[in-house]
């Protein structure tokens, strides 16, 4: 599959017409025709329809012209970032979506790597839930997105992961004594500090189900909608939460982590992006979150008593 050939079937599809898509191409018809026949032969299957008045599309062609749009858009868009690169000596731009909870945790050793790396490199950020982030990707605002919630999209897939299961986090005074994992059971009549699900439904589900699935439902007493927030108020004695491990890398006073016994399903944070890319900046960028996310790794295990 070429993208002239793409080119060519979205235009005849807009048109609706093989004559009014040549003048728009500055290409004669019977060429045309001849390219688009070649095009449906290659694929087996039909693309259009032909009436006198025209062609209209088949269902495999109006499945087709949504994703012919994208590619041609991405194309473009990659030619335009080769041309930027070569009169400015830029690297190019990036779009780069990332889940609140990442933006202490993961943003600032990223862009100072990023930065040092290549630092002509353009570099958007774009705060977004999980589920935003993958409607993002797939439109297109986006080039990769940061995300804690592993995604099934046909269209995505996961380039980089790294673990980071949920914890307890108590009060320094008010941590179980000794060391080492615990069991979540233990703390059933506990008050509980949630993270507000306005701010991500997805994440406060999968805290209620690992308590339900533990034996109880958590008396949620308080709540916050930034994990900084979660842990004042946990710091303050209100409480007790779960987060992911990676939180106690905040450095938040007065807050103990305690890894659970429990295996809670596979948490963690992913680097989420298009199966189909046509970005060159996005192995540099991939690169540098590999080395982060190991950074962020180690970090993990010497803070979270496991």
């Amino acid at each position: 599959m070429e993208l002239r050939h793409l080119r060519y079937f979205a235009a005849v599809a807009e048109a609706g017409n093989l004559s009014r898509a040549a003048v728009k191409l500055n290409i004669a018809q019977p060429p045309l025709s001849t390219q688009i026949r070649l095009f449906e032969e290659e694929l087996g299957v039909a693309l259009f329809i032909r009436h006198p008045k025209g062609v209209r599309l088949t269902a495999a062609g109006q499945a087709l012209l949504p994703e012919a749009r994208y590619l041609l858009e991405r194309a473009s868009r990659a030619a335009d970032v080769a041309r930027e690169a070569g009169h400015s000596g830029k690297v190019g731009s990036i779009g780069l979506g990332f889940v609140p909870s990442a933006s202490s945790i993961v943003i600032p050793p990223l862009v100072r790597l990023l930065r040092r790396q290549h630092p002509r490199l353009n570099l958007e950020l774009h705060e977004l839930i999980s589920s935003d982030q993958t409607d993002a990707l797939v439109a297109g605002r986006i080039d990769a997105g940061i995300a804690r919630l592993a995604t099934r999209h046909p269209r995505l897939s996961i380039a980089k992961w790294i673990a980071d299961p949920l914890c307890l986090a108590f009060s320094a005074g008010g941590a179980p004594r000794g060391s080492g994992s615990v069991d979540l059971r233990r703390f059933a009549e506990n008050d509980f500090v949630a993270f507000a699900q306005h701010k991500g439904l997805a994440y406060s589900d999968h805290v209620n189900h690992t308590c339900i699935r533990a034996g109880f439902s958590p008396r949620i007493r308080y709540e916050a909608s930034t994990v900084h927030g979660v842990l004042d108020l946990v710091g303050a004695g209100l409480g007790i939460t779960l987060v992911p491990a990676s939180s106690s890398l905040l450095g938040i006073k007065g807050v103990t982590f305690r890894a659970l016994e429990q295996k809670t399903g596979g948490e963690g944070l992913a680097l989420l992006r298009r199966k189909v890319e046509v970005n060159p900046v996005l192995p540099l960028v991939e690169e540098s979150v590999e080395a982060t996310f190991a950074s962020i790794s180690q970090r993990i295990a010497h803070l979270v008593n496991a």
